[in-house]
């Protein structure tokens, strides 16, 4: 019977000693300051967020704020003892980290709301690149200048105004010659002013020039209603076989008149050349503009001086023409 007892106790003893060694403790396990440290580095690590996650999700602040007061929470519960705190205990309670004050940058953030409401640095208004529509300020209309009296009166052929009485000018494409009606008119051709001038004569020429320097003596010749002064010219110089040399200049709309009898422009100075007058008048347009009239009296005058030798004075136009 005492075996049995002896048996017992010691069975016993086995299973305190097992459960002893087995079972749960419930020691309260101070930490060194160098484990302290390590568990505030990684609580800041996990509760502090990048400034690129605060920058683009606001929002996750809150998420990850409280998983980091359940670990601190979980961290107490496993450092707690139920019912066996001592003093030593309690102050190493109080030197654990989960009593530390936390980290004051990510608790202080309030929570937002909405994305829209933290400050995205994206979201500034970028400087434009293109400038700003200015408002020109309207042109100031520039004075118009009245035209002069001769400027305004001038045709499409640049011709001075006419006197009052004298015909003006007809385009010769616009006439129709009529040859059923022979008409007379006088016509002279003479280069008498070169006598005068001599000294600017050109001396190649002096076998063309005629003593008393008239080419071709005043008369009468025939010509058809509408013909012009140029083509009673050019008639009766082919006729009488007389040399003449003429050139069509578009902006005045009429021939010009070089040389009759091989006496060209130029040849007595830079200011000599062939000349026509009607009627002792000296027209300021082409000789191919000016009709003709039963009985008018027609003279080709060489000048020397622009007409002033021959009482023309300067015919804007070249009144030979």
């Amino acid at each position: 019977m005492s075996n049995k007892k002896f048996l017992f106790g010691i069975c016993v003893v086995l299973a305190l000693v097992i459960a002893f060694f087995l079972g749960p403790r419930y020691e309260v396990v101070p930490l060194t300051p160098e484990q302290a440290a390590h568990v505030i580095s990684e609580e800041e690590s996990v509760a502090t967020p990048s400034a690129s996650a605060e920058a683009t999700a606001p929002e996750d602040t809150d998420s990850e704020r409280i998983p980091d007061r359940e670990q601190s929470t979980q961290l107490e519960q496993a450092t707690e003892v139920p019912g066996e705190e001592t003093d030593n205990g309690q102050q190493e309670k109080e030197a654990l980290p989960s009593e530390a004050p936390a980290p004051s940058a990510p608790m202080e953030q309030p929570a937002s709301g909405s994305p829209e409401e933290t400050s995205n640095p994206e979201a500034t208004s970028k400087p434009s690149l293109q400038p700003s529509a200015t408002v020109k300020p309207a042109a100031t209309p520039k004075p118009t200048t009245a035209p002069r009296p001769s400027e305004e009166s001038k045709d499409r052929y640049l011709t001075d105004p006419i006197p009052s009485g004298k015909p003006k000018p007809v385009e010769w494409q616009d006439v129709t010659i009529d040859k059923d009606k022979e008409l007379t008119i006088t016509l002279s051709v003479t280069a008498k002013t070169i006598l005068n001038n001599m000294k600017l004569f050109n001396e190649k020429k002096l076998e063309v020039l005629p003593e008393d320097g008239v080419i071709y003596p005043s008369q009468k010749v025939t010509f058809y209603e509408g013909e012009s002064v140029f083509d009673v010219l050019l008639r009766e110089m082919k006729r009488n076989k007389i040399h003449m040399e003429f050139v069509m200049t578009p902006i005045y709309n009429s021939n010009y008149v070089e040389g009759i009898n091989n006496i060209y422009e130029f040849d007595c100075g830079e200011l000599s050349g062939w000349m026509y007058k009607v009627n002792e008048w000296f027209p300021n347009y082409g000789a191919s503009r000016y009709v003709l009239k039963d009985g008018d009296v027609v003279d080709w005058v060489y000048t020397c001086d622009l007409g002033r030798d021959i009482g023309g004075g300067f015919v804007a136009s070249g009144g030979e023409k």
